[in-house]
């Protein structure tokens, strides 16, 4: 059975490889983009041309009037929600230059938002006797910790991991599942702009050889986790914070930072 599922940060990383697993197995989807415009067109291009419904809506993560007017704009309910977007310790430069106004869009963009976002959501779920929350968190903060990036990082996904553990508990007696994903070293633009952009040839092939596996984990990898989670199969692990770090949450000293 089809379902329609709204995926926050969907046109690049892995908000984008989300979406298109899904699309791939025949669900509606809808997903957010804040500035990505060009690029969420494009996704939704190329998952219609392959048979696929998609469609995509601008949204800013953490703030209100954004998100009533994301709520009013979707053409149904929503099943499935995949709480995706979210700001690293380099992207943040990107709303503020000001170290305290960094802080606080970390805070509010990746764990206000969220809540914010599930909140207004789940009600639905329970009254249609059906629904899956997935929040993406990170192996830092979520599952453990690494020097050199900004604390309020690390405690915004640390705040997705607990909103979803206490969720999950509220939730334990319903119809609606929820989970939480900490990705490791994965190849995205978010991780490209904390760690390996600064890197020269040399460095990156060390940093490479360092990780688990010797290799960043590819965002198809993770997408494939989040879809599996929304099976029915996956019902057991209602709950679960799910460390898919390839081994970096178990092992964290390999790298000295570097998350989703």
């Amino acid at each position: 059975m089809a379902h329609n599922v709204l995926v926050t940060g969907g046109s690049s990383g892995i908000g984008a490889a989300t979406v298109r697993s899904f699309a791939a197995q025949g669900d509606v989807v809808w997903f957010t983009y804040r500035s990505g415009a060009d690029r969420a067109e494009a996704l939704v291009e190329e998952v219609t041309a392959a048979g696929g419904e998609a469609a995509a809506y601008p949204f800013d993560q953490g703030d209100r009037a954004s998100q009533d007017e994301l709520l009013t704009q979707l053409p149904g309910p929503v099943d499935v929600l995949v709480n995706n977007a979210g700001l690293g310790s380099k992207t943040v430069e990107s709303y503020a230059d000001d170290p305290a106004e960094q802080d606080r869009a970390l805070l509010q963009v990746n764990a206000v938002g969220v809540l914010w976002l599930t909140r207004a959501l789940v009600p639905g779920m329970l009254e249609r006797g059906y629904g899956k929350v997935v929040s993406v968190a990170s192996v830092g903060g979520g599952v453990t910790q690494f020097p050199g990036f900004q604390l309020a990082d690390g405690m915004s996904k640390a705040a997705v991991a607990f909103m979803g553990r206490q969720l999950a508990a509220e939730l334990a007696q319903t119809p609606v599942d929820v989970f939480t994903v900490c990705p490791g070293a994965t190849d995205t633009a978010m991780f490209a702009a904390s760690t390996l952009d600064g890197l020269g040839a040399d460095e990156r092939a060390a940093f490479d050889a360092s990780l688990p596996k010797q290799r960043l984990i590819d965002p198809s990898e993770i997408a494939e986790v989040i879809c599996y989670l929304c099976s029915d199969a996956a019902r057991v692990m209602h709950g679960a914070v799910i460390d898919a770090s390839m081994g970096l949450g178990v092992h964290p000293g390999l790298i000295s930072g570097g998350q989703r």
